[in-house]
């Protein structure tokens, strides 16, 4: 199933008419979108939207072959002029499927906000899930049967739909995640493109034609575990394993505590998880949690350790992501142990995120992107 994505911008476009932000101002060439428009395998076309002939003209694509056009979120301002070779726009009810002679099957999906998304299977079985601008599925089941081969939606803004679907397994680890009714408050340029890629998407530029099912891909990445074991508890060893199993089977996986070495070696990229466990193993290798050891070299000894930390993510040549915990913004611990390991905690993360090219921040399921 071949997808062209006609437009990838918000219902206005970007840049929207007469507004003087930096993000429109900057909208030019490629970085310029109409309103989203969909064309699949030529004979469907996903919303109807200003000068869609002489889009589909551009992309090298043609019209005249379209059997049925699907409308997926109200249309404000002016009506749009319906060719006079496509069949009439129209909306399929939620629930409902539409079988169309070219073979594709639709079923119209409900959202949470006033639009229909459009669950499109292909003769051959690859399936598209295109959602409305400010929309997400609504009574999504617990699990799915199994991914979708490729979900075209409004990342940016709605990148807890990204999350919902990830939840029940409707986007998994071959699903590619396209971001579309891009607007002016998304970033321009590599800063969209960072931002899109921490919720595992991406953006193309108007025109681009994508196969559907042709994404196979999963990243080769060295998952690195710092938690390590804790004999006889077997809550903790019901966690791991259960961690284990979301990881995809490409993922090579290394449970250890010296990360310096792995960040100075040439290889795939690395995802440490986490920073606050690699902390904790640091503190009890230099006894930081005794105050006499503490003030007798322990403190002295634990600032070496996170120097040579900082300064082998800050010359690593590999792909890196570090997961760590924020502490500090609720009670104050009781101990002063437990005040020590905060402290320790806030040093590290700041003096590792001062290294780091993005830095988000997520609370409650949303990711907060703090540089980047």
């Amino acid at each position: 199933m071949e997808l062209t994505l006609l437009g990838t911008g918000a219902p206005d476009g970007l840049p929207r008419p007469s507004c003087p932000c930096a993000v429109c101002a900057t909208a030019r060439g490629p970085w310029a979108r109409a309103a989203t428009a969909l064309l699949v395998d030529d004979a469907l076309l996903l919303d109807l939207t200003p000068g869609a002939m002489f889009a589909a003209a551009r992309a090298g694509r043609s019209l005249g072959a379209v059997r049925q056009v699907l409308l997926t979120h109200p249309h404000d301002g002016p009506a749009v002029e319906l060719p006079a070779l496509l069949p009439p726009a129209g909306r399929v009810p939620d629930g409902q499927v539409l079988t169309l002679i070219s073979g594709h099957r639709v079923r119209a999906v409900a959202m949470d906000a006033p639009g229909t998304g459009y669950e499109v299977t292909a003769p051959d079985g690859e399936r598209l899930l295109y959602l409305p601008p400010g929309a997400a599925p609504s009574g999504l089941p617990e699990r799915v049967e199994r991914p979708y081969e490729m979900v075209v939606l409004d990342v940016i803004g709605r990148p807890d739909a990204v999350a919902r679907l990830r939840a029940v397994g409707a986007v998994g680890p071959t699903t590619e995640v396209i971001a579309v009714h891009l607007d002016h408050d998304a970033p321009p340029g590599p800063a969209l493109e960072r931002r899109l890629a921490a919720a595992g998407a991406r953006a193309v530029p108007d025109g681009t034609t994508l196969v559907v099912g042709e994404y196979h891909a999963v990243p080769d990445v060295v998952y690195v575990a710092t938690g390590g074991r804790r004999d006889g508890d077997p809550e903790w060893a019901a966690r791991i394993g259960l961690h284990r199993e979301r990881r995809p089977g490409a993922w090579r996986t290394e449970e250890t505590c010296e990360l310096t070495e792995l960040l100075g070696a040439d290889g795939p990229p690395l995802l440490i998880d986490c920073l606050s466990l690699w902390l904790t193993d640091a503190m009890d290798r230099v006894g930081a949690w005794e105050d006499e050891r503490w003030h007798d070299g322990g403190e002295a000894a634990l600032r070496e350790r996170v120097a040579e930390l900082v300064a082998a993510v800050r010359g690593t040549r590999r792909p890196v992501v570090l997961v760590t915990n924020e502490v500090g913004s609720g009670v104050v611990p009781a101990t002063a142990a437990g005040r020590r390991f905060r402290d320790e905690l806030g040093r590290l993360n700041a003096a590792v995120a001062a290294e780091c090219e993005q830095v988000l921040l997520v609370v409650a399921g949303q990711v907060l992107v703090l540089r980047g």
